[in-house]
C-alpha cells in the first residue's frame, strides 16, 4: 500500500480514522471519497449523503473528499481497506489487481447489449459473489455504476471494418485483457497513463485510443481524434466499495438506511449517465466536429474467440462467465 508510507499519509490516515461523533454523540460521521469522475457519478454520490441524512434524521451524515483530493483510485481502496474512509467508487478494472473475478468485465464483447448489460449487473445470484471476494480484503462492494461501453476513436481516420485496426497503435489500460484483445483485432497496444493520451495524439505517437465518449470533450480528445466508432467491445462498470469496519460505526436501522440510499443512487446514475451522454454527443459533433460510425461486430468477436479459448484455465472467472453468458441466451 504505497500511498500510505509517507509521513503525509500516515498522518492524514491517522486523523481520519478517528471516531467522528458529535459532542452528543447523535451524529455519525463517514467519509466518502472519490477520484475525478463524471457528473453522473458525482451526482449519485451526493445523492447517497443527502437520501442517508434524510431516512436517519440526521443520525448519520456523509463528509466527501471529491476529485483525488486524498489519492487515485488504488489508494483509496487502500484507505477503505484500514478504515481510513468508509466508502468509495472505483473501476471495477482496478479491482481485479484485488479479486480475478473482476476480470471478468475486461472480457472483449462480454454483453449483447446495454440491456443485457443491466440485466447481469443487476442481478445479486451474479454480482453478490464478485462484491463478497473481497472481503477478506477489509472492503465489499455494495452496487455498481454505469460507466458506458469502450469504443474506439482514431485520429486520422475511422474503424469501420477490422482491418482498419492492422498495426495501428492504440492507448489501452494497462490490463492483460485489454493487451491481448488489441493484439488479436490487430492492432499495436500501447499501454499509458490516461495524461498522456491527448499529447500521443496530437504528435503521432498514438493512432488513436479507446474509451466512452465523455473523453471526447472532458478529457477534450475530440480536439484530436476526430473519429469514433461504436465497437462497444467492453462494459467496465464502476463498482461502489465501502470498508468492512464501517458497518461497526452503525446501528442495524442506519446501517439498513445507507445500504437503501446507495442502491436508490443506482438509478440516479444509470438515468443522469443517459442524459449527460446525449449532451456529450451533441457536444462532441457541433463543437469538436466529431464523426460517429456504427459497425458490424461480428468480424471483432471472432477475433478475439482465442480468449475465450483459454478461459477454461481460469476456473472462477470460467464459472462467472458462464452465469453471465446464460443470462444473454
Amino acid at each position: 500500500m504505497s500511498t500510505l508510507r509517507t509521513p503525509l499519509k500516515l498522518l492524514l490516515t491517522s486523523m481520519l480514522i478517528l471516531p467522528t461523533l458529535s459532542v452528543a454523540h447523535a451524529q455519525t460521521v463517514l467519509k466518502l471519497a472519490y477520484a475525478e469522475n463524471s457528473q453522473p457519478v458525482k451526482d449519485a454520490l451526493k445523492y447517497i449523503g443527502d437520501a442517508v441524512e434524510q431516512k436517519t434524521n440526521g443520525e448519520v451524515r456523509i463528509q466527501y473528499f471529491p476529485d483525488s483530493q486524498l489519492g487515485g483510485e488504488r489508494e483509496l481502496v487502500e484507505m477503505a481497506q484500514v478504515g481510513a474512509i468508509d466508502i468509495t467508487k472505483v473501476s471495477s478494472g482496478l479491482l481485479e489487481s484485488f479479486s480475478p473475478l473482476y476480470g471478468v468485465f475486461s472480457l472483449p464483447y462480454l454483453f449483447d447489449s446495454e440491456e443485457n448489460y443491466y440485466q447481469v449487473m443487476d442481478n445479486p445470484d451474479i454480482m453478490n459473489p464478485v462484491y463478497q471476494s473481497t472481503a477478506a480484503q477489509g472492503f465489499t462492494g455494495v452496487a455498481w455504476y454505469d460507466s458506458g461501453a469502450r469504443n474506439f476513436y482514431m485520429a486520422k481516420g475511422p474503424v469501420e471494418k477490422l482491418s482498419d485496426l492492422k498495426g495501428k497503435k492504440i492507448r489501452v489500460m494497462q490490463s492483460e485483457t485489454a493487451i491481448e484483445t488489441m493484439k488479436l483485432l490487430g492492432a499495436s497496444p500501447i499501454a499509458m497513463s490516461q495524461a498522456e493520451v491527448y499529447t500521443s495524439l496530437q504528435q503521432g505517437i498514438l493512432d488513436g485510443a479507446e474509451n466512452n465518449e465523455f473523453v471526447l470533450t472532458i478529457a477534450r480528445h475530440g480536439e484530436v481524434a476526430k473519429y469514433y466508432s461504436y465497437d462497444m467491445h467492453t462494459r467496465i462498470p464502476d463498482i461502489v466499495v465501502m470498508s468492512n469496519l464501517t458497518k461497526n460505526k452503525l446501528t442495524p436501522d442506519q446501517y439498513r438506511a445507507l445500504t437503501e440510499a446507495i442502491d436508490e443512487s443506482v438509478d440516479i446514475e444509470k438515468q443522469a449517465w443517459k442524459v449527460e451522454m446525449e449532451k456529450t454527443r451533441k457536444l462532441a459533433k457541433e463543437q469538436f466536429g466529431v464523426k460517429f460510425y456504427n459497425i458490424d461486430q461480428t468480424p471483432f468477436k471472432q477475433a478475439v474467440q482465442p480468449i475465450y479459448d483459454k478461459l477454461e484455465n481460469k476456473p472462477e472467472v470460467f464459472s462467472l462467465y458462464k452465469k453471465i453468458a446464460a443470462v444473454s441466451q
